[in-house]
């Protein structure tokens, strides 16, 4: 179920290739690269007929989880893509907390994930379209930076709106196949 790829299964060669890579990318051509991958895990997911929500968790250019929702094949509420990202990371690491991570996913993380990416004291979450209904900024003041949430890290930073668009298509069409207007 928690899915270790790319880099766990990369021969040295390839791992030095993949840093030489990254090192020539600004943090922005980063960024959306590893979207691109979150997105991928996101397509995966509505393929499986999952909410469309994909995970990537990067530590130091090495990517250590690619993940997404879980929820019905499962059939766990909490089975959500940043939990099993969290899972996976950790368990690449062999420790609880993440500091020198990112995580990127395609949607604004719920509470429940906001509240599990804080005890695990994530460096950096990168997400693409927001969730004005269930993501975890609903519960933060507006005049507030989105770091400042008191649900996550003090230390962890936020950005907010990589590749948004695509993002929210995703989700837009995967619940407008589901949810026909009458």
């Amino acid at each position: 179920m928690l899915i270790l790829r790319d880099f766990l299964l990369s021969s040295p060669a390839q791992i030095r290739n993949n840093m030489d890579l990254q090192a020539t990318k600004t943090q922005a051509e980063l960024d959306e690269m590893f979207m691109r991958m979150a997105l991928q895990e996101a397509r995966a997911a509505a393929a499986d007929g999952e909410v469309p929500v994909g995970a990537v968790i990067v530590c130091k250019g090495r990517v250590l989880a690619r993940t997404h929702n879980l929820t019905e094949r499962l059939i766990d509420v909490t089975a959500h893509a940043e939990i099993q990202a969290i899972t996976a990371a950790a368990s690449a690491l062999g420790g609880k907390y993440l500091p020198d991570c990112t995580l990127y996913v395609t949607v604004e993380p719920c509470p429940m994930c906001a509240g599990a990416l804080g005890w695990a004291q994530i460096g950096r979450i990168v997400y693409g379209a927001d969730d004005p209904k269930r993501g975890y900024t609903r519960l933060t003041l507006s005049a507030q930076p989105l770091s400042s949430s008191p649900i996550l890290h003090p230390r962890t930073q936020v950005v907010s709106g990589i590749l948004a668009e695509e993002c929210a298509a995703l989700m837009r069409d995967f619940f407008k196949e589901r949810r026909p207007t009458l």
